[in-house]
């Protein structure tokens, strides 16, 4: 009876699509230009939720970006007009896949160089502690002498 319920489940879950956030009110009578407005609405990141693109998030601020990517596509403007007037109103943060440029050359290397000084360390921390330590210097004839003194006290 478990295994048929878990088949149930799994299978739900299977044929369930994710959710997007666009309301039935927003979308485009034409399904050509809908489906261009979605396709560049998930290039575009939400401001508020950072992980999602707009067409995903329920935030108000995703839905007005939403709107304005719509409006402007019916007034005939190209996919990139209109992203040129998103990044001058939001900054380059708005695509979520944003250009290789001088301003975002940290951004892009900077995971790397991270990454290298972090091998760098590791490897250094390991050549350190493979090498043998040197080897002890032996007792002088009066160290012996004063060792064995010690030990047949108990004081060891």
């Amino acid at each position: 009876m478990k295994r048929i319920l878990l088949l149930a489940v799994l299978l739900l879950f299977h044929f369930v699509t994710p959710a997007w956030a666009v309301d039935p009110d927003e979308k485009l009578k034409n399904p050509a230009l809908e489906l261009r407005a979605e396709r560049l609405g998930d290039g575009l990141r939400c401001l508020v939720c950072q992980g999602e693109s707009i067409e995903q998030s329920n935030a108000g601020l995703a839905k007005d970006i939403r709107v304005i990517v719509r409006q402007r596509i019916m007034e005939g403007e190209t996919n990139a007009q209109i992203k040129r007037y998103l990044v001058s109103r939001y900054g380059d943060f708005i695509l979520l896949d944003p250009p290789f440029q001088d301003r975002t050359l940290v951004l892009w290397l900077g995971p790397f160089a991270l990454l290298l000084v972090g091998l760098l360390g590791a490897g250094g921390y390991l050549r350190r502690r493979s090498r043998s330590p040197t080897p002890p210097t032996p007792l002088t004839a009066e160290e012996k002498r004063r060792l064995d003194g010690v030990m047949r006290q108990g004081g060891a």
